[in-house]
């Protein structure tokens, strides 16, 4: 039984993300919204995303911008990288669990109403070398 747990935990091991990430769950924004904002930082440098996300107007970028810091801290102190080489190289919003309301409507019927919510997702990586492939 004991053996079986260990190669599990090896599977798992070799699986995880080796990269720094952060995941914010269940944020009261629809993942439509928020991957337009994430489209526009995908590939950027961390400081170049930063800015774009502390200049874009659309309500999905708060949110993103706490992610990215949050990405960013965890790279820093948990695998000692300097913010200056990190870029984000991936970046999606997954549907969360919908808020489910009904709104009234004519003959006592009702229309079902799904605000819906986001988990965000920003993975960081090192920047390459000009040489480098």
């Amino acid at each position: 039984m004991a053996g079986n747990m260990k190669k599990k935990t090896a599977r798992v091991e070799e699986k995880r993300e080796k990269r720094p990430y952060a995941v914010a769950k269940y944020i009261r924004i629809s993942p439509y919204k928020v991957r337009t904002v994430l489209a526009l930082i995908r590939g950027k440098s961390v400081t170049e995303a930063k800015a774009i996300l502390e200049n874009c107007t659309n309500g999905g970028a708060a949110p993103t911008k706490k992610v990215l810091m949050s990405a960013v801290a965890n790279a820093e102190h948990n695998m000692g990288m300097d913010r200056a080489d990190l870029i984000v190289a991936e970046c999606y919003a997954n549907g969360g669990t919908m808020l489910k309301r009904m709104q009234p409507v004519s003959k006592g019927r009702g229309h079902a109403i799904l605000k819906r919510t986001s988990h965000i997702t920003v993975i960081l990586d090192v920047k390459k070398a000009e040489g480098e492939l």
